[in-house]
């Protein structure tokens, strides 16, 4: 099934899909779900929809994990997913810390454009357009509407303290988890 842009999702994982720590997830053991948010990429999957990660995890270089560590994280959570009927299509991540001044590293839209090639959305300046990213952090919602997609601020992890924060993008749709997003996109998916 090639993806269309009303078919992709891309979500942030730390503080969108398991749990954040000031001192980053480095382990499996410290990977854990947040509550519903493995149900809701299964209940989107079963919906038709593709996921895609894109996360910033610069505890690679910064020595605090390998990758290795890292996927065995990704593993668990395919293994969490799997009896839900749910699976991440694809996985985009930046090793790096601020200090390589890299175009991967949200926001950056490096990422991003990964992603548009991977879904050959590539026909426009927006190739991105209308595909919903979801995060807790004004980077990540940063990211993808440097190339047309719709932000989506979840309240977990970060989000509270983003919100407080303020200068959200135009547009910026507010919910309470994943699964809260989950049903606002399904209860409003446009019908084409």
């Amino acid at each position: 099934m090639s993806a269309s842009s009303s078919k992709l999702i891309i979500f942030d994982r730390d503080g969108v899909i398991n749990e954040d720590r000031d001192d980053y997830v480095k382990s499996v053991d410290e990977w854990i779900p947040l509550p519903g948010s493995l149900e809701a990429i299964a209940l989107l999957n079963q919906a038709g929809y593709q996921i895609a990660i894109a996360t910033n995890q610069s505890g690679l270089a910064r020595g605090y994990f390998t990758i290795n560590d890292l996927h065995a994280m990704h593993s668990k959570m395919e293994r969490l997913l799997q009896p839900l009927g749910g699976k991440i299509d694809s996985i985009f991540f930046c090793p790096h810390t601020d200090a390589h001044a890299c175009d991967c590293r949200k926001p950056a839209p490096g990422l991003m454009k990964e992603i548009a090639l991977r879904y050959k959305k590539l026909s426009s300046t927006q190739p991105l357009l209308d595909v919903p990213i979801v995060g807790d952090s004004l980077r990540d919602l940063e990211a993808g509407i440097a190339l047309g997609a719709a932000p989506h601020l979840v309240l977990t992890g970060k989000g509270q303290k983003t919100l407080a924060k303020g200068n959200l993008p135009e547009g910026t749709q507010i919910h309470a988890d994943l699964m809260a997003f989950a049903i606002w996109l399904l209860n409003n998916q446009i019908q084409n």
